[in-house]
Order: C-alpha cells, then sequence, then structure tokens
C-alpha cells in the first residue's frame, strides 16, 4: 500500500512540473509580443500577391505640332499645341447682320399694316391683334437698331436685301388695302399680314440655325414663337382657322 501511495505521488508531481512549464512558456511568448519583434519592428507581414500594374494610355503630347491655316492667299502655319491660343469666338457673324438689318424694315412695314386696322376693319379681334402688332414690334424695332449701334453699324451693313425679304407686301398690295373697309379690308389685311408673318419665321429660322449671338438668337425665337400664334388669332378672328 506504501508503494502504491508512492507512485501516485510521483505522477502527481510529474504533472504539476509540465503544467508549470508550460505556463512558463505562455509568459514568456507573451513577453517577447508585448516587448516587439526584434530590431524594434513589428513581425513581418505575411507576403501576398501585388496586383500587377495597368498600362493606361498617356496625355497627349502638348508639344506635338499644330497645323493652323492662314488667311487666304498667305500659307499655313505650325505651332506646338501648348503654345497655340485658341483664337476668340465670334461675338456676331454676317447671318445675324442680315437679319437685323432685314427685320427692322420688315418690322416698320407691318406697323404700317397694323396702323390701318383701327379705321377700316370692323372685327374687334383684329383691332386688337393689330394693336399687339403694334405695341409689340415698335419696341423691337428700337432694340434692333440698339444693336446695329452697339456694334458700329447701321442699316446697310447687312447690304440690299429688298428682295429677299420673305413676307414683304408690294406697293401695289398695300394701295388696294388702304383703299379697303369693312369685310373685304379684314380678308386682305389677314391674308397679307399671314405672309408677312411667315416670311418673318422663316428668316428667324434661317439665324437661328447660322447666327451665333446670344441677343439675336433670343429676339429670333421671340419672333418664332409669337408671330406663330398671331397668326392662329388671325385666322380665329376670320372664321378661317380650319
Amino acid at each position: 500500500m506504501l508503494g502504491g501511495r508512492i507512485r501516485a505521488f510521483s505522477r502527481q508531481s510529474r504533472t504539476i512540473v509540465l503544467i508549470e512549464f508550460g505556463v512558463l512558456a505562455v509568459v514568456a511568448i507573451g513577453a517577447v509580443l508585448a516587448l516587439g519583434w526584434p530590431g524594434g519592428g513589428a513581425p513581418p507581414a505575411a507576403k501576398t500577391d501585388a496586383p500587377q500594374s495597368l498600362d493606361l494610355p498617356g496625355l497627349p503630347d502638348s508639344t506635338a505640332p499644330v497645323l493652323m491655316p492662314g488667311r487666304p492667299g498667305e500659307p499655313a502655319a505650325s505651332g506646338r499645341a501648348n503654345e497655340m491660343t485658341p483664337a476668340p469666338r465670334a461675338s456676331h457673324n454676317n447671318a445675324d447682320i442680315r437679319f437685323v438689318t432685314m427685320m427692322i424694315p420688315h418690322h416698320e412695314q407691318a406697323l404700317v399694316m397694323a396702323r390701318l386696322v383701327a379705321d377700316r376693319s370692323e372685327n374687334p379681334q383684329l383691332r386688337i391683334i393689330a394693336d399687339r402688332i403694334l405695341a409689340a414690334q415698335e419696341p423691337e424695332i428700337r432694340t434692333l437698331e440698339t444693336w446695329l449701334t452697339d456694334r458700329g453699324l447701321d442699316r446697310t451693313s447687312g447690304g440690299n436685301h429688298q428682295h429677299t425679304m420673305r413676307g414683304m407686301q408690294p406697293a401695289e398690295a398695300l394701295s388696294r388695302l388702304t383703299a379697303a373697309r369693312g369685310v373685304e379690308f379684314d380678308r386682305m389685311f389677314v391674308s397679307m399680314m399671314t405672309d408677312h408673318h411667315q416670311g418673318a419665321i422663316d428668316m428667324a429660322g434661317e439665324v437661328l440655325a447660322l447666327g451665333v449671338d446670344r441677343t439675336v438668337n433670343e429676339m429670333a425665337s421671340s419672333v418664332v414663337v409669337e408671330q406663330g400664334a398671331e397668326m392662329n388669332r388671325m385666322r380665329q378672328a376670320l372664321g378661317t382657322a380650319n
């Protein structure tokens, strides 16, 4: 019995020693981690496969030569792209000047016809429309003239376009309109003013396609909208909307 106790005590002693050794090993590892990796740095991270770099296209060469066309009769010139200054955008062009110089006399003829309505028409709706034409186009003429003056231009700057102004009524037609009264006048007025307005809309469409001036663009857009609406009102007033 005594021998059995001795053997049991020996096994317990070995177990205690092994446990103590394990505890010491854990403490030693913790101390190493707390104090840092040898050399003062952290343990090296696991290596990973770094992504391969992409070959992206480079920027255009700003020193590449650029060919600039010369003026009529002059040779072209070349220079580096980073040395070339973009040409300033034109504030207005010939299409703008053409529109303005044609629209002034065009509006003036519309005023001549509109002033005849008060004494010759028997249609109250047409009188209202004529008053609107007078109220709108008189200020527009002043705006058009100011546009020319501000740019050192005048009515002759666009050349003689009298024969190309669409919708303009000949002197003979104006004489017949002036001599007419009542229903006859109303029919002639609506027919002539409708052609006149359509001509203005056509000219406005031309400058909207070719012009570059912002003010002219706004005026031309207004002509398209307002005179198109007046054409419909005149037909309705005369009972010929359909």
